[in-house]
C-alpha cells in the first residue's frame, strides 16, 4: 500500500486507512509495548505492516482491532475496541479536518438514535451510501422537523455520515447507550483537540463541589420537581453533571443559553441524552437566558472567561447581578468567576459600589476563594465562587459567609466539610447555643464588608472552629509545659557542667610523626572488623513502628536519616519462618549504605535487622588495636572521597578503599569519649531546643489567630547581636 510521507506526530491516514504504530498498538490494547513485539514473533496470523514511518512499521488499525477481537488477547473490552480505533483516528486527523464537525455529526446521530429508538446504521447495511444518506436525513427530517437536535449536523455531514454512523453504533455497544456514548465522546475533547470544548472545563473535584452545594437530590425531595438553569453553558458541563447525580431527570427542567450557537446544540442534544424530556428543555442562543420558560430554582454557571488584560471587573460584577435577578424567593445560584472580581480588593469605585450593592441585597449567602487549578486549561486563571440565595433563614440575614480555601487541594475532605458549613448556613444561619461552627469559613457582617468599601471578601482570620478548638485553648497551658521543659533541661545542663566542668577536648597540634594509613579492607583482612551483608526484606512482611513488630528494621532511609528508626519493624515470627538464616545485629554495630550516599548509624541497642542494600561493621574488642564503633564511625565519615558525581551510577570508591588513620589505643579510648562526651552534651542541648521551638511555635500560632496575649509578665525587649 503506498503511504504518505510520515512524520511522528503528524496524522496517519493514507488511502482511508488509519494507520498505527506498535507503542499506539499497545496502549489500543492497555498493555506494555514489549508485549506487542511478542505478538509478532510468536502469532503469525498478526496483521503484516501497511507502512513504514522512518523504518519504524505502522500497522491497519482496523486489521489490529480485529486480530485482538478474535485473539481475545490484551486488556481492553472488545466492544471498546472498535469505538477507540475510531476516536483514535479521529485525534490522528485533527490536523486536516474539523473534530468538532466530526463530534457534532456523532452526537447528532447518537441524538436521532435516542429519538426514534432504533439504530442508525440500518439503512447504511442494506443500501449503497447516498441511499443510506438520504434514508438517515429522511429520518431526521421526521423525528426533527423544527431542526432542534439533529437535522442541520446531518445535512452538513456529506458522505461522512454513513462511516459515522456505524460508529455511532460502535460506540454506543461499547457504552451501553446513546447518553453513555456521547458523554464518552465529549470525555476525548482533549485528544480530539477541541479548544472550544475544553478551555472552560473544571476539574472533578470542583464539580462535586458544586453538585454538593446544590443539594439537587434534597431540594428533588421537597418539591418534587426543579428547575435547572445556566445562562453561560457552553457545552453543559455544569447541567449534565447536576441531573447525573441527581438520578431523576424526569423530575427536572433544564434552561440554558449560550451565544456561540454549535456549543448551544451540543448542549441541547447533551441534556436530551441525558435524560431531560424534550418539552422540559429550553436551550437558547444569545447572551442571556429568558425566563419565558420558567423560573429556575437552582443556577449553577461559570462566567465567561476573558483574558487577564482585557478583564472587566465591572463586566463580572454585572454579570453576577443578572443572575441575582433571575432568583425567585427560595431559590439558589451558584456562580463561578474570577478571583479578581469576587473576592480580591476592587481597584475603582463603581466597582466597589455595585459589589456593595450585591452584598447589601441580601441574596449573597457565601463568598468562596478557589484554590489554583481548578480549571486546568487556564493554569493562571484564579477562580472564585459566590453562593446566591433569595430569602434567606432569619439568623443568617445581615452576614455573609466567606471561606479561602486558596491554599489548600481541593481533596475530598475538604470539598465534603466546605459544602456542610455552607448546606448547615443555609438552613440554619448562626445558632447561639448548640450552632455548628464553619470548618473553613468565618460569618461577617455585611455592614463590616460595606464599611470597608472595596476591600478583599476573605475571611479576617481563622474559622471560629479553630478558634474555639480544644488544640487551641490548651494552648496557654502546652507553652507553660514546654517552657517548664526548658527551664529543667537548662538547670539540667548547669549541674552537668558544675559536676563535669565545661566542655574541652583537651586537643592539641600533632608535633611528632602522623600516624600510619590503613584501609578499611585491611582492618577487616587483620580481624580489627567484620564486615556482615544486608538482607533482603519483602516490602509485605514489614510492618509501621506504631503497628507492632518485634526488631527494627535498618534500611538506606533509616541510616541517611530520612527516616525515623524504628520507622519500619517486622516480626519475629515471620522473621524465623520465612528468613531463617537471617543473623540480628549486636549492640554497638555500625550499620553502613552507600546508597543512595554515605550513611552511618550505630544501632547502640542492636536485635535489628540490616536491609540491603545497608551492611553491617562489627568491631572486634579483643584485637590487639581495637576501634570502638564510635572512633569507627567517625573516621569513615571523614574519609575523602566519600560523595560521588551526580551522574554517577556507583559509589566512587568501595567501602573497603576508604582510608584512615590507624591511631594508637590510648587515642582511640580519649576519642571515644570525647566522643560519647559529645552526645551527651548534644542530647541535653537538643531537648533544650525542641522546647523552645516547641513554646515559639504555639506563641506565633496563638498571636498569629488573634487567640493569644501578653499577660502582665513580659518578655524582655530584643537585644541588638552588637549589644
Amino acid at each position: 500500500m503506498p503511504a504518505e510521507s510520515l512524520i511522528p506526530g503528524t496524522a496517519r491516514v493514507s488511502g482511508g486507512v488509519l494507520l498505527v504504530s506498535m507503542a499506539e498498538i499497545a496502549e489500543l490494547a492497555q498493555v506494555k509495548r514489549p508485549v506487542v513485539s511478542t505478538w509478532r514473533r510468536r502469532y503469525a496470523d498478526f496483521p503484516a505492516p501497511a507502512a513504514q514511518n522512518a523504518g519504524h512499521p505502522l500497522f491497519d488499525g482496523q486489521q489490529v482491532v480485529e486480530w485482538l477481537i478474535a485473539t481475545g488477547l490484551g486488556n481492553t473490552h472488545p466492544g471498546q475496541l472498535r469505538a477507540e480505533i475510531v476516536l483514535h483516528g479521529i485525534a490522528a486527523q485533527a490536523d486536516r479536518t474539523d473534530p468538532l464537525r466530526i463530534v457534532e455529526t456523532l452526537g447528532a446521530l447518537l441524538c436521532l438514535r435516542h429519538l426514534d429508538e432504533r439504530p442508525v446504521a440500518d439503512e447504511a447495511t442494506v443500501s449503497t451510501p447516498e441511499e443510506a444518506r438520504t434514508a438517515l436525513l429522511r429520518r431526521a427530517e421526521r423525528m426533527d422537523p423544527e431542526d432542534e437536535f439533529v437535522l442541520r449536523e446531518l445535512r452538513t455531514a456529506g458522505a461522512d455520515v454513513v462511516p459515522l454512523a456505524h460508529l455511532a453504533e460502535a460506540i454506543v455497544e461499547a457504552a451501553y447507550g446513546e447518553r453513555g456514548a456521547h458523554e464518552w465522546l465529549l470525555a476525548s475533547r482533549s485528544r480530539l483537540r477541541l479548544p472550544a470544548l475544553t478551555a472552560d472545563a473544571l476539574t472533578a473535584e470542583l464539580q462535586s463541589l458544586l453538585v454538593d452545594l446544590t443539594d439537587l437530590r434534597g431540594r428533588l425531595d421537597r418539591q418534587g420537581s426543579v428547575t435547572l438553569a445556566d445562562p453561560h453553558a457552553r457545552a453543559g458541563d455544569l447541567l449534565v453533571a447536576q441531573i447525573r447525580e441527581a438520578d431523576a431527570s424526569d423530575a427536572i427542567t433544564a434552561m440554558a443559553a449560550d451565544p456561540e450557537e454549535r456549543l448551544a446544540r451540543i448542549a441541547r442534544r447533551r441534556l436530551l441524552l441525558a435524560g431531560i424530556d424534550e418539552f422540559s428543555l429550553d436551550v437558547q442562543v444569545g447572551q442571556a437566558l429568558e425566563e419565558s420558560f420558567a423560573d429556575p430554582d437552582l443556577i449553577v454557571t461559570q462566567l465567561p472567561f476573558q483574558p487577564g488584560e482585557d478583564r472587566s471587573v465591572l463586566a463580572a460584577l454585572e454579570g453576577i447581578e443578572r443572575v441575582a435577578d433571575l432568583l425567585g424567593p427560595g431559590c439558589t445560584a451558584l456562580v463561578l468567576g474570577p478571583a479578581d472580581a469576587l473576592v480580591d480588593a476592587l481597584p475603582g469605585t463603581a466597582e466597589s459600589q455595585l459589589r456593595s450593592a450585591l452584598l447589601r441585597s441580601k441574596v449573597v449567602e457565601a463568598v468562596i476563594a478557589l484554590p489554583g487549578g481548578v480549571l486546568p486549561y487556564r493554569p493562571g486563571y484564579r477562580a472564585a465562587l459566590w453562593v446566591l440565595t433569595r430569602g434567606q433563614v432569619s439568623t443568617a440575614e445581615g452576614n455573609v459567609l466567606l471561606a479561602d480555601i486558596s491554599a489548600e487541594p481541593l481533596t475530598e475532605v475538604v470539598r465534603m466539610r466546605l459544602a456542610e458549613d455552607i448546606l448547615l448556613w443555609r438552613t440554619e444561619g448562626f445558632r447561639a447555643l448548640d450552632g455548628h461552627d464553619p470548618r473553613y469559613g468565618r460569618a461577617v457582617r455585611v455592614a463590616e464588608l460595606d464599611h470597608a468599601f472595596g476591600g478583599p471578601l476573605t475571611p479576617p482570620g481563622p474559622p471560629a472552629s479553630q478558634i474555639l478548638a480544644l488544640a487551641v485553648r490548651e494552648r496557654p497551658a502546652l507553652i507553660a509545659e514546654a517552657e517548664g521543659r526548658l527551664e529543667r533541661a537548662a538547670k539540667t545542663g548547669r549541674s552537668y557542667d558544675d559536676e563535669y566542668g565545661p566542655y574541652r577536648g583537651g586537643v592539641v597540634r600533632r608535633t611528632g610523626p602522623r600516624p600510619r594509613r590503613t584501609t578499611l579492607g585491611a582492618l577487616i583482612a587483620e580481624d580489627r572488623v567484620t564486615k556482615i551483608k544486608g538482607h533482603r526484606l519483602d516490602q509485605r512482611h514489614l510492618i509501621g513502628g506504631g503497628q507492632g513488630g518485634h526488631h527494627t528494621v535498618l534500611g538506606p532511609e533509616e541510616v541517611t536519616g530520612r527516616s525515623g528508626v524504628g520507622a519500619r519493624r517486622i516480626d519475629r515470627l515471620v522473621l524465623a519462618t520465612v528468613y531463617e538464616h537471617v543473623a540480628l545485629t549486636e549492640p554497638g554495630d555500625l550499620v553502613y549504605t552507600l546508597t543512595p550516599e554515605l550513611g552511618l548509624l550505630i544501632d547502640h541497642d542492636g536485635f535489628s535487622v540490616a536491609a540491603f542494600p545497608a551492611r553491617v561493621l562489627r568491631v572486634n574488642p579483643d584485637a590487639e588495636r581495637p576501634l570502638t564503633p564510635r572512633v569507627l564511625a567517625a573516621l569513615l565519615g571523614a574519609a575523602r572521597g566519600t560523595g560521588r558525581s551526580p551522574s554517577a551510577v556507583r559509589p566512587a570508591h568501595r567501602i573497603e578503599e576508604y582510608q584512615l588513620p590507624d591511631l594508637d589505643p590510648d587515642e582511640v579510648a580519649r576519642f571515644d569519649a570525647l566522643l560519647a562526651e559529645t552526645e551527651r552534651r548534644e542530647r541535653m542541648l537538643c531537648t533544650q531546643v525542641e522546647a523552645l521551638a516547641e513554646a515559639c511555635q504555639l506563641t506565633i500560632a496563638g498571636l498569629a489567630d488573634g487567640t493569644l496575649t501578653f499577660g502582665d509578665t513580659r518578655p524582655l525587649p530584643p537585644r541588638s547581636l552588637t549589644d
